[in-house]
């Protein structure tokens, strides 16, 4: 980076002159702003450009479809949805079908640039990292640390997502081709592993939530680097050849997570979630009270959330969850529901519902039902209801947006406004949703555990499925439904506990894909009915579609055009 200042030049006593000139006299040093050349020089300095990795990942969502909503629509949990005018660009991501939408050949341009804007900033500091000033091993450790999960964290979404990438452990701007997976996952693990291993467990202590809240910690490194491991070695049928990284070894990282005792489930599931939790009562006459039981950001149960604010714009501030709004409900704001407005992309295939066991409280916490809840009775709900692109009844709840009340100072008349976020607060409800997004939760490190065949693997599948059947007694005190059953370790019990419990959290299409590419076909594949613009409609996925692209996405045309054909095309796309 140059920067070009204006200097005044003392030309010295009278008799002196210039006896010679080269480029150097122009080669100054900004005395105002950061640069390349002043920067990274100080830890103050290495945190600023750590905040900006965690901007760069936070942006990632910002433009493009988000890779929570590909996750969503890849699986068979949720269809296209839009309006019924809306151009038919989801449909081809749920459908794995070109032919829905033949002119939309950019789908993930955005998100894209996003990650290799991110993975850019990181290089940035990696590559710089010798000429700090560390005061200790242990900052340097945590900073280096976070900095390197976060490009893991990136390239784990790409490289899941398209497969083939360009691979860049540096701060260079180049044409590249393709890397083979396997070096991209290299890197992965490699950098999980020294976040695993260099940040110290007392950095973020779960005790101080309120202000580490976001941060990667060295449990959080330990349980991305089994999520990834499970990954690879499903997808890819072997095992990882980077030093240190091995079944056993990744097992025993969750299990120091779980002896930590920094980490518990929420006593109730769906205390985990803000609209499950959350309810008005009032009227328009004497106004609106908020009620809620949400446990709360950076709660017991969270191992690593990705943060957002409500301070997002048009003019730059990418720090709102873009993707909220597009999962809720279409059109229309009930005025007795806590829920929001939103696009009703992502409608819920029926048979999430009829997935769960009775008494299973995770059903009603994961998604809103439009008739259970009467929102179909509303005289708003008309209006989305026409205007929904395969409407199935069912809509996302837990990530969905949050709707906001105000009275008008003259009238004194209560109303929903247009001003909608995450949490109930300012700005503007399309950009400003600041609604955490959970990475990671405690009970998926149990799963997990208990999937790498831990010794305690009964105890912790028996701890998720008892919270999943805890319920309230008529005093108020929690207790085990007489509906609970004990299921045996298998994995198949394991599989579909995973989709029961992390429904709507964007892992399922993956959980479905590391079992092999033909079987994510089987599940994924098949007809639904469901209503467009109030008329009957089907939904069709076709196996084949899926299985000649190896489960893959499109990568974005353009870019592919920018690099004069040195990027390939995905096959199938």
């Amino acid at each position: 980076m140059n920067n070009y200042k204006i200097y005044i030049m003392a030309l010295g006593l009278a008799g002196m002159g210039l006896t010679s000139c080269t480029a150097d006299f122009l080669d100054v040093e900004s005395k105002v702003e950061s640069t390349t050349g002043n920067f990274y020089r100080t830890e103050s300095d290495a945190y600023r450009a750590l905040i900006g990795c965690y901007d760069g990942w936070q942006s990632t969502v910002s433009n493009g479809t988000s890779f929570y909503m590909a996750s969503e629509l890849m699986a068979d949990e949720c269809f296209g949805g839009a309006g019924v005018s809306d151009a038919r660009n989801y449909q081809i991501i749920d459908r794995f079908d070109q032919t829905q939408s033949p002119s939309d050949l950019n789908l993930f341009e955005g998100d894209w640039t996003g990650y290799y804007a991110a993975v850019y900033r990181c290089n940035e500091l990696i590559a710089h990292e010798e000429q700090i000033s560390w005061t200790s091993e242990e900052t340097r450790g945590t900073y280096m640390g976070e900095c390197r999960a976060l490009r893991a964290l990136c390239y784990f979404d790409m490289v899941r997502l398209w497969g083939n990438i360009p691979l860049f452990t540096e701060p260079v701007n180049e044409n590249r081709p393709q890397a083979e997976p396997d070096e991209v996952y290299n890197v992965i693990f490699s950098d999980l592993l020294y976040a695993a291993e260099n940040i110290p467990a007392s950095a973020y202590p779960k005790s101080d939530a309120a202000n580490n809240d976001g941060h990667i910690t060295q449990y959080a490194a330990k349980a991305l680097l089994a999520r990834v491991y499970l990954f690879y070695t499903g997808y890819y049928g072997k095992e990882p050849s980077v030093e240190g990284v091995t079944r056993a070894s990744v097992l025993q990282g969750l299990e120091d997570l779980i002896s930590s005792g920094e980490y518990a489930l929420v006593p109730q599931f769906k205390n985990l979630w803000v609209p499950a939790s959350t309810w008005w009562e009032g009227d328009a006459a004497s106004g609106y009270t908020q009620h809620s039981t949400y446990a709360g950001r950076g709660n017991e149960e969270t191992v690593l959330a990705q943060k957002f604010n409500y301070t997002s714009d048009y003019n730059g501030n990418n720090d709102g969850n873009r993707w909220l709004v597009n999962v809720g409900i279409r059109s229309i704001n009930v005025y007795w529901t806590p829920y929001g407005r939103g696009w009703g992309i992502c409608t819920v295939n029926p048979k999430m519902w009829t997935a769960y066991n009775t008494g299973d409280t995770r059903r009603e916490a994961s998604m809103v039902n439009l008739l259970s809840e009467g929102i179909a009775e509303d005289p708003n709900y008309e209006n989305g209801y026409n205007d929904q692109r395969e409407y199935t009844g069912y809509t996302i709840k837990k990530y969905t947006p949050m709707s906001k009340w105000e009275q008008n100072e003259s009238t004194g008349a209560w109303a929903l406004t247009d001003e909608t976020t995450g949490l109930g607060s300012g700005g503007d409800y399309m950009v400003s949703q600041y609604q955490d997004f959970v990475v990671m939760r405690y009970a998926d490190v149990l799963l997990m555990a208990a999937e790498l065949g831990s010794s305690n693997a009964q105890e912790y599948l028996n701890q998720v499925r008892q919270r999943a059947f805890t319920e309230e007694d008529e005093n108020g005190d929690l207790v085990l439904s007489t509906y609970y059953r004990q299921v045996s370790v298998t994995q198949e019990n394991i599989m579909n506990e995973r989709m029961l419990e992390f429904a709507f959290e964007g892992q399922r299409y993956w959980d479905l894909l590391r079992q092999g590419v033909d079987y994510a076909a089987s599940q994924i594949a098949g007809n639904t009915s469901v209503v467009s613009g109030g008329n009957p409609d089907n939904v069709s996925v076709t196996a084949s579609n899926i299985t000649s692209k190896q489960g893959l996405m499109q990568i974005p045309n353009n870019q592919i055009t920018l690099s004069n054909g040195v990027l390939k095309q995905n096959a199938g796309w």
